[in-house]
């Protein structure tokens, strides 16, 4: 990020004032970038990651990756005796995408090479098996549940071979979805979507954008947009998750709707249950992965390594591959909005209730520190 790039972002984030995702202006197509030559980091930023926008990168981005040399085939199919030979005895996760367990599928875990004897037995039989339709973690066999991305994270995934369709809905739009009872559904081509008496609403929803994704090429998800994916041929995928400075206050939003709908939930119980809002906090957790104290060390980590960038910056030993990897501009950037974000976590009433007696720093002494070193890096 350079210093024009986090002045724009800082303008972007100092208007947007405290709203979240939301709807916006319909979008009927997704901006295709054919040559990583022509195209910055900080394109990126001001074109996708500020509006929150999806796109496709060429194949030309991955064309030097090893995967798309070595697990795929001349023919453009999964290089199965690779595989097996690099990896067949990894013991993976797969989930039956056959049986729907709530608005997900059962797992079991297997060694990679039963898995992949299993892939090349269903191939053969025509898109069949008598174990069902099964996937491994990322490496999808099928399509994948209507979903969004974990902590309202941002993501991409890359083709390594095969095709998928996406249908993806910007944030909000996926609230038409709903049920009569409020739950979204497992599979948004279902027929059943069209019954009015089960989903209401569904008459008032926009159609999914919807995009065939190449082998090679990379889908930018951006934060908070509800997607399902179909795979079109066998495929390998290579997906990553990631929060930033530009959303990590969707995380923050996603962390407090969660444990809204937990106190919802065991609200009959409040007065009568000791250590009402701990036990809160222990189901969020327990449905959504992370708590008010897990959030708030997660902050904490990624504060101390910005601001060891900084303090090596200032001695003179900051690394090459380091300056690199984290420009100083993208490190104020996150600084501000960590900053941000802990301002509001520490003031929050729920986290108020959270024993932080052994928290090194403490919140307060935390963001004490962030606002003292972000008042000398303005003129960076």
């Amino acid at each position: 990020m350079d210093r024009e790039t986090r002045a724009a972002a800082e303008r972007h984030f100092r208007g947007a004032g405290s709203r979240v995702l939301g709807g916006g202006p319909a979008l009927h197509c997704v901006a295709f970038i054919p040559d990583p030559c022509t195209f910055s980091y900080a394109d990126f930023v001001t074109g996708f990651l500020l509006p929150n926008l999806p796109c496709v990168f060429s194949s030309a981005f991955t064309e030097a990756w090893g995967s798309r040399r070595r697990w795929v085939t001349p023919a453009g199919k999964p290089n199965f005796e690779y595989l097996e030979r690099k990896y067949g005895n990894v013991v993976v996760p797969v989930a039956n995408c056959g049986v729907q367990e709530y608005n997900s599928n059962p797992k079991e875990h297997m060694p990679l090479q039963d898995y992949l004897a299993y892939w090349q037995d269903y191939i053969q039989l025509g898109g069949a098996s008598p174990k069902g339709c099964l996937y491994l973690k990322d490496w999808h066999l099928c399509r994948s549940p209507f979903h969004v991305d974990i902590f309202r994270s941002y993501s991409w995934s890359v083709n390594i071979c095969g095709r998928k369709k996406w249908l993806l809905f910007p944030p909000g739009q996926e609230e038409a979805l709903r049920d009569k009872h409020g739950s979204l559904p497992y599979d948004v081509t279902c027929p059943e979507l069209t019954d009015t008496r089960l989903y209401p609403t569904h008459l008032h929803s926009s159609p999914p954008l919807e995009i065939t994704q190449e082998a090679g090429e990379m889908l930018f998800v951006p934060s908070g947009w509800h997607h399902q994916v179909h795979n079109l041929d066998d495929t390998i995928s290579i997906n990553h998750n990631w929060v930033n400075g530009c959303n990590v206050a969707h995380m923050w939003h996603f962390l407090q709707q969660e444990l809204d709908a937990v106190h919802r939930e065991v609200s009959q119980w409040k007065d009568s249950m000791p250590d009402w809002h701990h036990h809160c906090q222990v189901i969020m957790r327990s449905c959504s992965g992370i708590n008010f104290e897990e959030f708030y060390h997660f902050l904490k980590v990624i504060a101390e390594k910005r601001l060891l960038v900084l303090e090596q910056e200032e001695q003179g030993t900051l690394g090459h591959s380091a300056s690199l990897g984290l420009g100083l501009q993208q490190v104020v950037f996150d600084l501000g909005r960590l900053t941000e974000v802990l301002a509001s976590v520490v003031t929050h009433p729920d986290f108020q209730w959270v024993d932080t007696s052994t928290f090194s720093p403490q919140p307060q002494e935390l963001l004490g520190q962030l606002r003292a070193v972000l008042a000398t890096t303005q003129a960076l």
